[in-house]
């Protein structure tokens, strides 16, 4: 009887250990992924503050965001980078 008590007990605590070890790693891939959402929304808050700056009409800056939303940053800023240079070409 003793002994079924006992292999319940540390069966319960490898049970809790294991969980508590689980319980961990999802902390860890919680504070990995709020740690990159942070990164992005900073990343597409510079880029807006770029879009403001380089596009000299609304026209340019719907066009810019509308890249950003459906294409992502990187069309984006190849958008931004022909805006450069056409204004570039027009100075």
């Amino acid at each position: 009887m003793t002994l079924t008590l006992d292999n319940r007990s540390q069966n319960k605590e490898s049970s809790l250990t294991k969980a508590l070890r689980q319980i961990q790693q999802l902390n860890c891939k919680i504070q990995e992924l709020e740690q990159q959402h942070l990164s992005y929304v900073q990343k597409q808050q510079n880029l807006i503050s770029a879009i403001a700056e380089i596009c000299v009409s609304p026209m340019q800056e719907i066009e810019a965001l509308r890249i950003l939303i459906y294409r992502g940053e990187a069309a984006c800023r190849q958008y931004l980078r022909s805006v450069l240079v056409k204004q570039r070409k027009n100075s």
